[in-house]
């Protein structure tokens, strides 16, 4: 089979991937194709919401129709970084036994780690994190234990503020892409989520989904191969570049936002990671609509979940983070000149 072919079958496969999580999860096509985006991109996903939207039903949904391993810890403020490595307890001897934790007790075949409330947990516990996705790899029991195929799913709750600890810039900038998953608003989905009682158990809803229904193992390299084989001419180079430029310096691009004194907005644009990974998931965007090359819609489609989080402002407006890198984000798609 030719590596065009391989690349038509896997499109196929990460659309039933797709389909079969909405089968479950509606009122949420947007965070469904982002997410699936970000797999076959290879990239790690932070999910924002308010209590009760379906952040970790969509997470665990996605864990159960990838197959592999699956992992999760819940953030509270008592963890700490041992807790991710090793367990230790008395077993029924009497005697202290020390076995791998989370991280490692799967070994290579840990696929899905799901990090539950990633701000309850201390920096300490989020550094650590920190390597594990970056190097898909810690360091215990005296050896180096690596999780090649691991993508990590975490979400955060926005509406609480207490016993909570910020992610530090280099943690975010490891997550591919921020979504905010909002709750629904269509009036026929409301009424399914409440008075369905399908959506009830989320258990017995989970059930329903088919296991396992892509190789999970051949997701680098399919990974890979979307990246070598989706291309984008000088025009759209030249098009990344500009919105990369407009980051740094959105007054050269006659962009302003009301209330904002645009000399005093950024403190620093987006970094060269965070333009790959721009590129790397406007790439699978393209496959996934069977084409092989880029076009500006692509990367429309994921410019504010990869880069939003990316994009620094000083103090005086980070407090308004959210609102303003909205607003920043849609005003460069506005007044960049699309090639």
């Amino acid at each position: 089979m030719s590596s065009g072919e391989q690349l038509q079958d896997w499109r196929l496969h990460a659309l039933q991937i797709e389909s079969e999580v909405a089968r479950v999860v509606i009122g949420q096509q947007q965070t469904l194709r982002l997410i699936n985006v970000a797999l076959f991109a290879r990239g790690h996903v932070l999910l924002e919401g308010g209590v009760g939207v379906g952040k970790t039903t969509v997470l665990r949904a996605f864990a159960r129709v990838v197959g592999g391993e699956f992992e999760r810890v819940e953030g509270t403020i008592d963890l700490m970084p041992g807790d991710l490595v090793y367990h230790t307890y008395v077993d029924a001897d009497g005697k202290p036994r020390i076995d791998p934790g989370p991280l490692l007790r799967h070994g290579e075949q840990l696929t899905t780690f799901f990090f539950n409330e990633i701000n309850r947990a201390r920096p300490q516990v989020q550094s650590l994190l920190l390597r594990a996705m970056a190097e898909r790899s810690v360091w215990a029991f005296d050896r180096e234990h690596r999780f090649p195929h691991m993508t990590v799913f975490a979400d955060r709750n926005k509406v609480e503020k207490e016993e909570t600890f910020e992610l530090a810039s280099a943690a975010r900038d490891r997550f591919l892409f921020e979504l905010n998953m909002p709750t629904p608003a269509e009036p026929d989905i409301r009424r399914a989520l409440v008075f369905d009682t399908m959506f009830h158990d989320v258990d017995a809803l989970l059930a329903q989904l088919k296991p396992a229904v892509v190789a999970w193992e051949q997701l680098n390299s399919v990974g890979a191969a979307i990246q070598q084989g989706v291309q984008a001419s000088a025009t759209i180079e030249r098009y990344a570049l500009d919105i990369w430029q407009a980051t740094e310096t959105p007054l050269r691009f006659g962009i302003t936002l009301d209330g904002v004194d645009m000399q005093q907005l950024i403190l620093a644009g987006a970094s060269p990671r965070g333009m790959s990974a721009l590129l790397r998931a406007a790439r699978v965007v393209a496959w996934l609509a069977g084409r092989s090359h880029l076009v500006p819609e692509d990367i429309h489609e994921v410019l504010m979940p990869a880069l939003g989080h990316r994009v620094f402002f000083t103090p005086i407006y980070e407090l308004r983070r959210q609102e303003l890198a909205e607003a920043l984000i849609a005003q460069i798609m506005a007044k960049v000149a699309v090639p």
